[in-house]
């Protein structure tokens, strides 16, 4: 990897990870790692351009039948591409049909953008998230066969320890707080071979816990605001995504925010 590279365009392909739920700003809008990072490029490059194709809820079909494409067609120097773990949190799950797609993706998207980044998403620690790990995992393996075929980045989330702590999360459980994200904005700025400008891997202090009754109707409040609805869109086909159009659709050049 190329040290202090120059990077003079970033393309965001994928679900709401991307779209940067849940760091929430004023205006109800979310900003979210791939925000910051595009602001800490622009920072270093007069003109960058962005453009984030990301909506919350798609899986990694929808991926890559409304997304890849466009974000081919672009020619940014650097793409990421996060998608899939929607699929494999669905009852039914076809994990040989999410890898074909997964291939589909990386072998367009690969050829059109100087530097491919894909990530094995962060996973939060809780029973709710247990069941689901054997196809996590099974879907980090194959992102990482398909990086070395490709030559592409991979930045392990996943295998961070401290972003699994319950407090780097909203209170839905699934989408990161803002400090989630800005540390995975810092863990994708040092994959990109820009010098580091924190530990973010370094734990969080120790966690003072309150009192066993707060913390169960804490549980409830998320079953009942959260996990019903969640399970519900689920069992019915319906996304959270459904009618919303990208975040930011076009590869124009980019002021925002800044880590």
């Amino acid at each position: 990897m190329e040290m202090n590279a120059t990077y003079t365009s970033f393309v965001a392909v994928g679900d709401s990870f991307t779209e940067g739920m849940s760091d929430l700003l004023p205006d109800g809008s979310y900003r979210g790692w791939a925000d910051l990072l595009a602001g800490r490029l622009a920072a270093l490059t007069p003109g960058f351009r962005y453009a984030n194709l990301a909506v919350r809820g798609k899986l990694i079909g929808q991926i890559v039948d409304e997304q890849v494409g466009r974000a081919a067609e672009m020619g940014a120097d650097v793409v990421t591409l996060v998608g899939g773990l929607n699929d494999t949190l669905r009852p039914k799950c076809d994990m040989g049909r999410v890898r074909a797609r997964l291939d589909e993706a990386v072998e367009r998207l690969a050829p059109a953008c100087k530097r491919l980044v894909l990530m094995r998403s962060p996973g939060r620690r809780g029973p709710v998230m247990e069941r689901f790990r054997p196809r996590m995992e099974e879907l980090f393996a194959h992102i990482d066969g398909l990086a070395a075929r490709h030559d592409a980045v991979v930045v392990d989330l996943y295998g961070a320890h401290v972003l699994g702590d319950p407090r780097l999360w909203d209170v839905d459980r699934l989408h990161l707080t803002a400090e989630g994200h800005r540390r995975v904005t810092e863990a994708v700025w040092q994959a990109l071979g820009l010098e580091a400008q924190e530990d973010w891997r370094a734990p969080l202090p120790p966690e003072v816990r309150g009192p066993w009754v707060e913390r169960r109707l804490s549980d409830l409040r998320f079953a009942r605001q959260h996990l019903g609805p969640w399970i519900g869109r689920r069992l019915t086909g319906r996304s959270s995504g459904d009618g919303r159009p990208a975040k930011r659709p076009d590869l124009l050049p980019f002021d925002g925010p800044s880590a």
